[in-house]
């Protein structure tokens, strides 16, 4: 009972200081039963199952934690990939750094002017897959989200989209507390690449629902920006099509407290779902990438491919679940999560989960951690290689697979650099 009251407690002083936006009938609906939903589940507390690895308190207070702006040009992540930027500054839509919104086979509309209409092809989307994503596993922080979120972007796809749409956040405000909410409609057939980059405020709680109809490929690429103060709560919900394509991959590097939220599902048959994460933190950096992934069509697969780089006592965090429903019969799911761990003081800690009602699967889960491969360190020193070097090439090569989720080999290879930058600052 104690437990009970705390969690309301903190949850009531939470919505007591926040502002929930205005808007036209669709939206307000929307808005009214998200904070139902908050305050029936209440903001996450640490005894919670799915938080006991991660301290939700920076989340839920009432109050954003400051965090000092780090200076880069998040433009020029993704910078060699022609694409469409729409850049928010703590939350608010720059339309001067952004390009035209209007595009051949896509429809892109702010939130915040969709949601002042009456009625909106998003009303059948936006709050709906979050909703079905709090069953089995509560997830108060998304309904926070669809509750309150200022802006965000609304894609309707209707084709296959030339050049990729390119979501980018930037941080000015040492105190920002941001919501956005992000909505994607892939019809039959159509094709669509998202791309996320920055760090976007000192405290970010961002929603990404992304529908996609049968036939459709819709692919997502995401890197969290340098801040390393900044604390964000991300989460996806996807409904996935018969012979369909989801696939999504997140790069972390720096950040006090970042959680990723992956909730997928795969309602029709034959299709893909990949989820991939590369992760490198360095002192006081907490990642926590929870990923559901629920099968219910024939013959789908899907693959969780997580990999962590810790070391100075930072922190990693995987919780994976495969879940098969009586009757995904053939479904082909694979998890893996591993850590390398640079130093002695540095964690990972993991979870991973199936359950399964269908007797004619191949499902399988693996999760290790450990050091450097001294064989292999051994190698590349008796050839001449410099030992920093050295582990540089290594790492590399741990978080390839993930790395390797990504379709397109361009971004690849965009992500790849990152990667290498990161490790060279942290060498000098």
């Amino acid at each position: 009972m104690a437990q009970t009251n705390l969690k309301q407690t903190a949850t009531e002083a939470r919505l007591a200081a926040l502002v929930v936006p205005e808007g036209g009938g669709w939206i307000q609906s929307a808005r009214k039963d998200a904070l139902a939903r908050v305050r029936e589940m209440g903001l996450p507390q640490r005894r919670d199952e799915y938080w006991k690895f991660t301290r939700p308190d920076t989340l839920t207070q009432a109050e954003a934690p400051e965090a000092a702006v780090f200076e880069v040009d998040e433009t020029l992540v993704f910078g060699k990939v022609d694409r469409t930027r729409i850049v928010f500054v703590d939350g608010v839509f720059d339309a001067y750094e952004s390009d035209d919104l209007v595009a051949s086979g896509v429809t892109i509309e702010r939130l915040v002017e969709a949601g002042a209409k009456d009625i909106h092809w998003a009303k059948d989307l936006y709050g709906v897959l979050e909703t079905r994503g709090q069953t089995p596993v509560d997830r108060p922080l998304a309904a926070l989200n669809s509750a309150a979120a200022t802006d965000g972007v609304l894609i309707h796809v209707t084709g296959k989209i030339a050049k990729p749409i390119n979501l980018i956040y930037r941080h000015r405000s040492t105190s920002s507390d941001v919501f956005l909410h992000q909505v994607v409609k892939l019809d039959p057939g159509t094709e669509l690449t998202l791309l996320e980059n920055g760090p976007a405020a000192a405290r970010f709680n961002n929603v990404l629902e992304v529908e996609v109809a049968d036939g459709a490929s819709f692919h997502h690429v995401r890197t969290q920006g340098r801040d390393h103060e900044r604390r964000a709560a991300t989460h996806i919900f996807a409904r996935l099509g018969s012979e369909c394509l989801f696939k999504s991959f997140t790069m972390t590097a720096n950040g006090k407290m970042t959680r990723n939220e992956c909730i997928i599902e795969m309602l029709g048959d034959d299709s893909s779902a990949h989820v991939a994460g590369a992760s490198m933190g360095d002192g006081d950096f907490h990642d926590d990438d929870t990923v559901f992934v629920t099968h219910e069509g024939l013959r789908c697969e899907s693959r969780q491919v997580f990999k962590k780089v810790l070391r100075n006592g930072a922190t990693g965090v995987f919780q994976g679940k495969i879940l098969v429903k009586a009757g995904a019969q053939k479904t082909d799911g694979y998890q893996i999560s591993q850590s390398l761990l640079l130093d002695g003081d540095s964690q990972f800690l993991a979870k991973p989960e199936l359950e399964i009602y269908a007797d004619d699967v191949i499902c399988s889960h693996g999760s290790t951690s450990g050091a450097i491969d001294e064989d292999a360190m051994y190698y590349l020193r008796a050839r001449g290689v410099p030992k920093a070097t050295a582990t540089d090439l290594l790492t590399l090569a741990f978080l390839a697979e993930s790395v390797d989720e990504i379709a397109d080999t361009d971004l690849q290879d965009e992500i790849k650099i990152l990667l290498e930058g990161w490790l060279e600052r942290r060498s000098t």
